[in-house]
Parts: C-alpha cells; sequence; structure tokens
C-alpha cells in the first residue's frame, strides 16, 4: 500500500461506479480513510457498479471504508454525508472530491421542469452544501482540498452554424449545471486563497467511458473520444494534493497531466498504466 495520503479523510461522491469507484479505490491504495457516497448500495436496476462491490476492493488496502448511502438530489440526505463521514472516519475532512452528477440527456426546448431542478440538485447544489461543510475545518487547519468534476459540455457551443447532430443537441441543461459549477469553484478558490484551501475543476479532455456514460453515449463515441480511466483518476489526485498555488483552476485531465509531468498509474498505484 502507499502512503502519499496516508492520514488524509477523504469524500469520494459518485463512487458506486465509474470515476468516482475507481478514485476511491486509489486513495485506499495510496493510504487514505475514505467515505464513498452514493445512492446505490447493493444492485442498481440495470447498471453495474454498486457501494458495496467499491467497498469490498477498497477493504483489501486496510484504511478505514465509510459507506454512506445518501440521495445528493435532497437536501436534507446530503446534510447527513459530512457529519456520517466525520464521525466514521474519526476526524476531519481533508479531501472532497465531489464527483457525482446527474446527467440526463434531452433538447433544452423540451427540458423538464423537475430534471432541470434535479440536474442543478446533485451538480450545483450538492458540490457547494458539501464543500461549505468541510470548509470551516480545513480553514482552521490551514489545508485542505476540493475538487469538483466537470464537463467540457459546460463551453460555449461555436457557431453560426452550430452543430446539428448527435449528443451535442442534448446536453444543454447538463453543460449549464457545469458552468455553474466551474464558476462556483473558482469563486470559492477567490474568496479563500491564503487559507491554506485549494479549490479546483477537473474535466476529461474527452469521454471516460464508465458505465453511465457508456448506457448514454457509448454508441455514439469514436475510439479516439475516448480517455482512459487512469489518466483521469491521475489527474484527479494531483489536484488533491497540490501546493496552494494551485487553486481557482477549470483544469483538462490529459494537460494537467503534461503540465505537472505526471506519470498516469494503474488503479491500484503500483505501476504505469498502459498507453
Amino acid at each position: 500500500m502507499g502512503t502519499r495520503f496516508a492520514t488524509r479523510r477523504v469524500v469520494v461522491t459518485g463512487a458506486s461506479r465509474g470515476i468516482g469507484a475507481a478514485l476511491a479505490t486509489r486513495f485506499a491504495a495510496e493510504g487514505a480513510d475514505v467515505a464513498i457516497v452514493a445512492r446505490t448500495l447493493e444492485q442498481h436496476d440495470h447498471l453495474a457498479g454498486s457501494l458495496a462491490e467499491t467497498a469490498a476492493r477498497m477493504e483489501g488496502f486496510g484504511g478505514k471504508v465509510a459507506v454512506i448511502v445518501a440521495d445528493l438530489a435532497d437536501g436534507d440526505d446530503r446534510g447527513r454525508i459530512v457529519p456520517e463521514t466525520e464521525a466514521a472516519l474519526g476526524g476531519p475532512v481533508d479531501v472532497l472530491v465531489n464527483n457525482a452528477a446527474a446527467a440526463i440527456y434531452a433538447p433544452t426546448s423540451v427540458y423538464p421542469l423537475k430534471r432541470r431542478r434535479i440536474t442543478f440538485e446533485v451538480n450545483v447544489h450538492a458540490p457547494l452544501d458539501l464543500a461549505q461543510a468541510v470548509i470551516p475545518g480545513m480553514v482552521e487547519r490551514g489545508e485542505g482540498w476540493i475538487v469538483n468534476v466537470s464537463s467540457a459540455s459546460a463551453k460555449l457551443s461555436p457557431g453560426p452554424p452550430f452543430r446539428r447532430e448527435g449528443v451535442a443537441l442534448t446536453l444543454g441543461i447538463y453543460g449549464a449545471s457545469k458552468a455553474a459549477l466551474n464558476r462556483e469553484t473558482n469563486c470559492l478558490a477567490a474568496e479563500l486563497h491564503g487559507t491554506g484551501v485549494r479549490v479546483n475543476t477537473i474535466e476529461p479532455l474527452a469521454a471516460v467511458l464508465s458505465e453511465g456514460a457508456n448506457e448514454l453515449v457509448g454508441d455514439q463515441l469514436r475510439a479516439d473520444q475516448i480517455e482512459s480511466m487512469e489518466s483521469m483518476v491521475e489527474a484527479t489526485l494531483a489536484l488533491c494534493d497540490c501546493g496552494p498555488e494551485l487553486t481557482g483552476r477549470v483544469t483538462i485531465s490529459t494537460e494537467l497531466i503534461t503540465e505537472l509531468g505526471l506519470t498516469v498509474m494503474t488503479l491500484d498505484g503500483t505501476a504505469p498504466a498502459p498507453a
């Protein structure tokens, strides 16, 4: 087991599968005590992955694992996450990774209000609520890391002419929520600069083909549009262990890897990942 994150307490949301599960496993492999958060404890109705499966992989590394079942769309439910983490892991949170996302794709012109509310609850309000819950303790200790997982869909579409085919036509509300998350990140970083709390956004250069992404858009992606899970995890971990000068950034995974000269490791952190 590695020791890079030894003694640190980490929260990873959306950890039942995909990027969140991979991040949680790598944190555990690097010595952290980790709280994993999602709705699916045992089995999803159609997607692979669960908190129980993620926890089973993590427990082999020897650190503490706290399993917290919570619906991030529910304010009261997500209000339990930080107190339960602190109780289970024995102290305040050092690292918060807001990875969970509601990815509901539909044209903006017909996007239902109920789904809009869910999207912004999970993608905007939940990350801020969790950040607000951990910030006081981080400021008191003079150190902390908050990383929000975003998406290239936050960028404006160039045009006219505009792309009028494929998944680009259905990303408006999802992208708007991620744009709000990016601005939220930057504002928090500006407000907290000088306290030792780093706040950054990470997004993949291309799609990471998690179980959820494969279900939504897997049949619409070319091979050159898919980024490895290992590269996304490596870049995210760098933002969870960076110096205080790296804050307020909207970073792209592969570009950050190049900028910092990182070696992309396997998900258990034991060897360089295959190219």
